[in-house]
């Protein structure tokens, strides 16, 4: 009967969860979608915990059962914020795969790198949802035209170029070859550009 419940406040959860997204999308102006996902969960699971404290979803479950619960329901509202909006929001593989429907079913490989820099870039506001979800978080500034890494900016761009030098596969899958070109993608960039800032 107990796991009946648990199920049952889960399955609950995840409606309520639903219904919180449905409205921040259709009401709420959102900054970020990933911390709008995230707010949506912890409004959820608030909304859950006033559920589960006034109601006799829970009956007979102590104190810390009930707060295992609401803490599965975190996790879970996390796994969802991260696997359905944001992934599908951010997602070049689904862009792709939307981009080939909108074709009629296929486009020639060779001329993907063209539906890339003239569509996806365009299309998705590519810049000015990337750019706006770095100043959301607080990793850079823009100043006189210039965007700048902030001190949490460059601690988090250190920590990203390690883990994907050392903890990122040194034999990738690429097109029908195993490569180690991900590990570090500057080793082939031009030593010389003209858009730093002075």
């Amino acid at each position: 009967m107990k796991l009946l419940r648990l199920a049952l406040a889960t399955l609950l959860y995840v409606a309520i969860l639903c219904g919180v997204w449905v409205v921040t999308v259709n009401f709420l102006r959102v900054d970020v979608v990933f911390y709008a996902a995230i707010w949506s969960a912890v409004a959820a699971t608030l909304i859950l915990a006033v559920l589960v404290w006034v109601t006799p979803l829970l009956r007979g479950f102590s104190g810390f059962e009930k707060f295992q619960q609401l803490m599965s329901c975190v996790l879970i509202g996390y796994i969802m914020a991260i696997s359905v909006p944001t992934v599908i929001d951010r997602s070049l593989s689904f862009y792709i795969l939307e981009k080939i429907q909108q074709r009629g079913g296929g486009i020639l490989h060779d001329r993907f790198a063209d539906v890339f820099t003239k569509e996806y870039m365009h299309e998705h506001r590519l810049v000015d949802v990337r750019l706006t979800e770095q100043l959301a978080s607080g990793t850079i500034v823009i100043q006189n035209g210039c965007v700048k890494l902030t001190d949490k900016g460059q601690q988090l761009a250190n920590a990203s170029r390690y883990f994907r030098s050392n903890f990122l596969p040194k034999q990738r899958l690429l097109m029908g070859q195993y490569s180690s070109d991900l590990v570090n993608p500057f080793r082939n960039s031009a030593s010389v550009v003209d858009y730093q800032c002075q």
